[in-house]
């Protein structure tokens, strides 16, 4: 007897098809590469996705018709009011990375979205933390340019941290207009300003870019670094910090986790979860250090007090009897544990 043929089995895509999931995501530039990493990251352990990227690159191809592609999600980087509807348009929900306080404001009732942001508050606290641990009295901050509003947060965190060690901070003033876009123009006062400053002087800039400008100031104004005055800048771009004069020490932002903790607050919302109508704060993953804050970055404790004596007395006429005074040790050793 002739057994009836079984119904073929379903395509695998139709049983269980994979989320899928729109990236609009410019990758230029070297914290969106890595926010990016976080994302592929978690992807690759609680996935599969499906993924289909927007960069915005001259002849790219868009994918205007999202609803029919079937988009489960999306993960977006925005920093105007025309790109976020645009991503919204899609109707999935979506999770924006560091949009604009005032983005955010304007997005407020526009669809299913939450967000991921930098804890620049926390970056700036960072900073001045690990200023503080050095003993330094006099600090100082430089913002962007444009003074933007990330830069202004981590200058208030910068100041709020000092101000707890019962220090004050400077701040560089805002720049005319004409000179925002002209270094060339803005350096004569920035070279004024820095060395008016107090020294020995804790400086932190806003970002690498705008840390690598306060050395190249310093080393053009004879101003040593990191002796006079020590520069730290934000977000740890090894090429840039390397090829400064001298290497640039930064705070790290953790933009690896702000892409994974994106992902992971997508995924929730995909199956069904409320958005949460805060945003989600990463914290920075840590410091870096090198030349341009040296001075006492020295893991021998009592040689670290002895280079802080120097520091504080150079000027006084000190000699190495006065430094081995100021220490419990010998003059011998403290010659040997130098070297």
């Amino acid at each position: 007897m002739k057994r009836k043929p079984s119904a073929p089995p379903r395509p695998p895509a139709l049983i269980d098809r994979p989320p899928r999931v729109l990236l609009d995501f410019p990758t230029a530039n070297l914290i969106h590469r890595q926010i990016l990493n976080g994302i592929l990251r978690y992807a690759h352990q609680h996935g599969p996705w499906e993924f289909h990227m927007i960069t915005h690159m001259l002849g790219e191809q868009g994918l205007r018709r999202t609803r029919e592609w079937g988009c489960s999600g999306a993960i977006a980087l925005v920093d105007t009011l025309a790109r976020a509807r645009a991503v919204l348009s899609t109707g999935a929900p979506t999770v924006f990375f560091n949009p604009p306080r005032a983005l955010l404001t304007r997005l407020r009732a526009a669809g299913r979205w939450s967000c991921v942001l930098r804890d620049q508050t926390g970056l700036g606290r960072a900073g001045a933390a690990y200023f503080a641990e050095r003993q330094y009295s006099y600090f100082a901050f430089v913002g962007e340019v444009n003074d933007a509003a990330w830069s202004l947060e981590r200058a208030r965190g910068f100041c709020e941290r000092v101000a707890e060690c019962g220090c004050v901070c400077e701040r560089y003033p805002s720049l005319p207009r004409r000179e925002r876009d002209d270094f060339g123009l803005e350096q004569k006062r920035l070279r004024a300003w820095l060395r008016a400053l107090p020294k020995p002087v804790a400086l932190m800039a806003a970002w690498d870019r705008r840390a690598r400008q306060v050395l190249d100031t310093c080393l053009e104004a004879g101003i040593s670094v990191p002796h006079e005055i020590a520069v730290l800048g934000v977000d740890n771009d090894e090429p840039l910090c390397e090829i400064s004069y001298p290497p640039l020490s930064s705070v790290q932002p953790d933009h690896v986790r702000v892409g994974y903790e994106g992902a992971a607050l997508l995924d929730r919302m995909m199956r069904g979860e409320t958005a949460p109508q805060t945003p989600v704060y990463v914290p920075p993953a840590g410091l870096v250090t090198r030349l341009s804050t040296d001075v006492l970055a020295i893991d021998d404790p009592l040689v670290a007090t002895a280079v802080r004596f120097i520091r504080e007395y150079a000027c006084d006429g000190i000699g190495i009897d006065d430094i081995v005074a100021h220490l419990p040790l010998s003059r011998s050793t403290l010659q040997r544990r130098f070297r």
